[in-house]
């Protein structure tokens, strides 16, 4: 039997939600992810995809591979982002925010732009607070609960998170969470197929692309590519970290940054954060975040 592959890879995960074929998979990711139901369910998309997935693109370590697709009245662009990237919500919004202003040509009424989300599957923690879904609107200082407009929506979904998190069979989002977790174990798949018609549908198309010989080779191509990445960001950051530490020895920066970082890990810590994700999220080793809580309970 073919090993499964990662569903994650952001190539594959293009060509498992990303193809005409697989729209009816791509739809209820979306309804999951978006909370749509009964009859604000979304029924059909249009894939507005413009990239030819060449072996070339996918050895770019920079390229980004996104889905960008419309519904009635409404456009979405779905990206799967394996390692971090530095500002990464700021990345989003400025793919986001493009989107939106391109729905009107010059001259057009504005109140013909279309409302455009932005949704970011991360298998990596970017937010120092808790919980693993988190959406955005636009919405005053002075009243948190009066939206400027629900033209712009971005989601940030960071996979870590949803590990540590209780699983709950019923919510369609966390069935497919599951699915695309390069972690699930074979036992839990078989579950999901068998509650999930649609995940068994993806499950399927994710085997039947794992024997094809060039969606094999595209997809190590990717995975060499964000190796290469993550391994030129940890030489930078080391070589980075060494200047810092040359820094801080003789002006004390490292330990005041230090500092910050627990104060970060301790007002996780009191928000309920568990020490594995306070970890996780801020690079401390766990026994530091332990000690911290155990100095908090003193």
């Amino acid at each position: 039997m073919t090993k499964r592959l990662n569903p994650g890879n952001d190539y594959l995960f293009c060509r498992l939600f990303g193809e005409e074929e697989s729209k009816p998979l791509l739809i209820g990711l979306l309804n999951a992810i978006l909370s749509r139901t009964g009859a604000s369910a979304i029924t059909d998309v249009t894939i507005r995809n413009g990239k030819l997935l060449t072996k070339r693109l996918l050895q770019d370590k920079d390229s980004v591979l996104d889905i960008r697709c419309e519904t009635a009245g409404e456009q979405i662009n779905v990206e799967m982002q394996v390692g971090p990237y530095r500002h990464m919500e700021k990345r989003s919004l400025f793919y986001t925010g493009r989107m939106l202003t391109s729905s009107i040509r010059a001259g057009e009424d504005y109140a013909r732009l279309k409302r455009t989300i932005g949704v970011n599957l991360l298998d990596y923690a970017l937010f120092p607070i808790t919980g693993y879904h988190h959406i955005f609107h636009l919405y005053t200082d002075g009243e948190e609960r009066y939206r400027l407009t629900d033209l712009l929506e971005l989601h940030f979904l960071e996979l870590p998170k949803f590990r540590a998190a209780a699983f709950a069979a019923e919510n369609p989002l966390h069935r497919w969470l599951r699915f695309l977790d390069r972690q699930a174990s074979d036992q839990q798949i078989k579950e999901l197929t068998a509650m999930d018609e649609t995940i068994r549908m993806a499950e399927e198309r994710l085997a039947y692309l794992s024997e094809d010989d060039t969606t094999r080779m595209l997809y190590e191509a990717r995975e060499k590519a964000e190796r290469d990445r993550i391994s030129f960001l940890k030489d930078a950051w080391e070589q980075g970290s060494e200047a810092g530490r040359e820094a801080g020895r003789k002006e004390g920066i490292q330990e005041g940054i230090r500092e910050g970082i627990e104060t970060v890990a301790r007002n996780l810590l009191r928000e309920g954060t568990e020490p594995p994700t306070v970890s996780r999220v801020t690079g401390l080793p766990l026994e530091i975040v332990l000690e911290l809580k155990r100095d908090a309970r003193a």
